[in-house]
């Protein structure tokens, strides 16, 4: 493999998970020095075993996501970010680092600009005091706004952050306060999100039993409309389904995933995706989503394999593909696949030739994964 992109998953939060939150993560307190500690050795030791394993030759982007990853502070993210720029074929032209703005520090941000990270994403969500304490997001709307400051001064241009609509007791007045909050400190890149209430999670409960209350389908959609307009008429390109961005910064490293260019996965719960462009086939790796398993082995022999063969890989392809607004690269998927687009999905592709795939993407791949189904070449 000579050119790859590698996530790194931290799964810590401090003082607790959002209520909507599914994604894998521990809660860290003051006694969790220790295991985090021993979290950034393992993951070290897990990054340097995947690039010899795969034979990786260079590494282009990288993200550090979670989880919230600034939970790890400054002196840690600085033994991390040292191990990975002290290997070989090391030199991202996009280093990304999540954070939650509560917990940025001048001295976290310090140790990003040091450490070579050129992109920060920030977890706002909203500005709203009741939606906010509605899903147990911690941090007062004032301590967002002075700590958004401090990273739009030392990360001028290259930070991007995150918004949720469809909050409980959020409204259109809401959102465009949102938006107008946000722009005044110059992000480069918004993700906006409707939100999606998962089974399980403590939100859905709160809904469930009358606890909170949340706008419906048709009155989510239309929040998230708003603040999409909102953006594009700010100069943002609504060049993803649920990302924005300026001119010229696109997120390179969710751009690999879209384009299912493959990337490596270090972490508990991390997944990578390795792509055999000579049979248009993949094998995917995902990581058991136990903390303590991962610090004891962090070896992609422990990983679960996934192998994905021509037809899922396919499928994936357009799923992942059609969420870009410019759609899969069609060149791409001829070489990987020895066939056009057009040569498996082309009534759906003359149904929707003049529609907005991107807005109406499950209805557009529901479409298209039937008429595969149909065995159409």
């Amino acid at each position: 493999m000579n050119s790859t992109s590698l996530y790194i998953h931290v799964p810590f939060c401090a003082g607790g998970k959002c209520d909507y939150c599914d994604f894998y993560s521990v809660v860290s307190d003051e006694k969790s020095d220790a295991i985090m500690d021993l979290f950034i050795k393992a993951v070290i030791e897990d990054v340097k075993h995947q690039l010899d394993y795969f034979n990786v030759k260079e590494i282009r982007t990288v993200y550090i996501g979670g989880g919230t990853p600034s939970v790890l502070g400054a002196k840690r993210l600085r033994v991390l970010l040292d191990e990975l720029n002290a290997l070989s074929g090391f030199s991202p032209v996009e280093f990304s680092v999540e954070a939650n703005p509560e917990s940025v520090t001048d001295e976290f941000l310090s140790v990003c600009r040091e450490g070579g990270i050129n992109r920060l994403s920030l977890g706002v969500q909203t500005f709203n005091e009741k939606s906010r304490l509605a899903v147990n997001r911690r941090g007062q709307a004032r301590l967002l706004e002075k700590r958004l400051g401090l990273v739009s001064d030392m990360f001028p241009g290259a930070f991007s952050a995150d918004l949720i609509t469809g909050l409980p007791y959020q409204n259109e007045k809401n959102v465009a306060e949102d938006i107008k909050r946000l722009l005044a400190f110059n992000p480069a890149h918004v993700s906006l999100y409707s939100l999606t209430v998962e089974e399980g999670t403590p939100l859905e409960k709160k809904i469930k039993t009358g606890i909170v209350s949340a706008p419906d389908g048709d009155t989510a959609d239309h929040l998230w409309l708003t603040g999409r307009d909102a953006l594009v008429n700010a100069g943002f390109d609504h060049y993803e389904v649920s990302n924005f961005a300026l001119a010229g910064k696109r997120c390179l490293h969710n751009i690999r995933y879209w384009s299912m260019d493959g990337w490596l996965g270090a972490g508990p719960c991390a997944s990578g995706t390795v792509i055999n462009e000579n049979n248009g086939t993949a094998k995917r790796f995902t990581f058991a989503p136990d903390l303590q398993s991962y610090i004891n082995s962090p070896c992609i022999q422990n990983a679960v394999y996934e192998e994905l063969g021509r037809d899922a890989l396919i499928r994936e392809s357009l799923l992942m593909g059609y969420r870009h607004c410019e759609g899969p690269d069609m060149e791409k998927f001829k070489r990987r696949f020895g066939c056009g687009i057009e040569d498996r999905i082309p009534e759906t592709l003359k149904r929707w030739k003049e529609k907005d795939k991107m807005l109406f993407l499950n209805r557009f791949l529901t479409e298209a994964f039937s008429e595969l189904s149909n065995g159409i070449v």
